[in-house]
């Protein structure tokens, strides 16, 4: 009978049960508060982990440092190759698998996804208007979102969450519209708050739209009832990790909001999270201005146990929180869509 893995604390007692995975840092959108219009400098395909490399981290992280939860991201993880092999591997080590996606790929591959293995998926979708999709993400592809997300339902992904980020003079009008939406066709809705994390550095605080404002809009149209967060991942023996998303219900109904305020009403005390990229460099925080190279280790030969004193280093360094609100503040030079959500 094998014993429970030692937790992967860090020095504030947060236990990281949860880790994210960078499939790519490619994207077929161009987000105008993501990218510019004509992309980023992608990374050179030897330099991204192999189906392989990612397999054997994350069964490193599972069976070794208690990772019970991963998510696949990007870039748009839809892009990768052979994806629903990897999603098989990757279920068959016993955690529950989820991925976020703009949802263009959705339509075509959401059956063969649940099939092999997956639990759920996010869908970033900003609008409901077809031209003001087309002006922030450069692209005319709104019809293929509406696709894969019905596609996603039909095939058991559920819940089906649709994240929006609002932003002041964007898209701040279509709050109300979206929640509708999302309540109509039985997705859950989500929205973010705008983030410093745009390879342009372009990020404007007066423009992001706050939690304190969005539950207005949301509370003038709705009576809103808090639901008490569920905690996630650790033992008992130190501080669990908790969700990012504070939640409510709209009164008489079965519809749920989900609101990730991460820069007016940080959760980092209760992060459970920790983030591989694409090229394998360990993250310990979507804000870390360093990285731990994991690729270099597998690609030199060292065995799990050098591996995995690695990630429990990394972890040992984390911070107590971001500092966004900080004059001490410093972006991280990977951009969103080259760290991964």
């Amino acid at each position: 009978m094998h014993s429970a893995p030692a937790p992967l604390v860090d020095r504030f007692g947060r236990v990281h049960t949860d880790l994210r995975v960078s499939l790519t840092d490619r994207c077929n959108l161009r987000c105008t508060y993501c990218m510019p219009a004509e992309g980023l400098n992608w990374l050179p395909r030897a330099e991204v982990l192999t189906d392989d490399e990612i397999v054997r981290l994350a069964g490193i992280g599972v069976r070794r440092l208690g990772i019970g939860s991963l998510r696949l991201t990007g870039g748009e993880p839809l892009l990768r190759r052979g994806l629903p092999a990897l999603v098989a591997r990757l279920t068959a080590l016993g955690v529950e698998l989820s991925l976020t996606t703009n949802g263009i790929g959705l339509a075509r591959t959401a059956a063969a996804l649940k099939e092999a293995g997956l639990h759920r998926v996010n869908v970033s979708l900003d609008t409901l208007r077809p031209e003001r999709y087309q002006e922030i993400t450069r692209r005319d592809r709104i019809e293929d979102v509406f696709a894969g997300l019905a596609a996603a339902r039909a095939a058991g992904l559920e819940p089906v969450k649709i994240n929006a980020v609002p932003v002041r003079g964007v898209n701040d009008d279509e709050i109300l519209d979206l929640v509708e939406f999302a309540a109509e066709h039985g997705y859950r809705m989500r929205f973010i708050e705008s983030m410093p994390l745009d390879a342009q550095g372009a990020w404007d605080r007066t423009k992001m739209i706050t939690a304190d404002e969005l539950l207005a809009v949301l509370a003038d149209r709705w009576e809103l009832l808090p639901v008490e967060r569920q905690h996630s991942g650790g033992d008992g023996s130190a501080r669990r990790g908790t969700p990012p998303a504070e939640e409510w219900r709209i009164a008489g109904t079965d519809t749920l909001i989900g609101v990730i305020a991460s820069v007016t009403r940080p959760f980092c005390g209760g992060c459970d999270r920790v983030r591989l990229t694409a090229d394998g460099q360990l993250r310990n925080c979507l804000f870390a201005t360093e990285e731990s190279d994991l690729r270099a280790l597998l690609r030199g030969g060292a065995d799990d146990d050098a591996i995995e004193r690695a990630w429990r280093n990394t972890i040992a360094r984390k911070g107590p929180g971001h500092d966004i609100n900080s004059a001490d503040f410093r972006q991280p030079d990977r951009p969103m869509s080259a760290i991964g959500g």
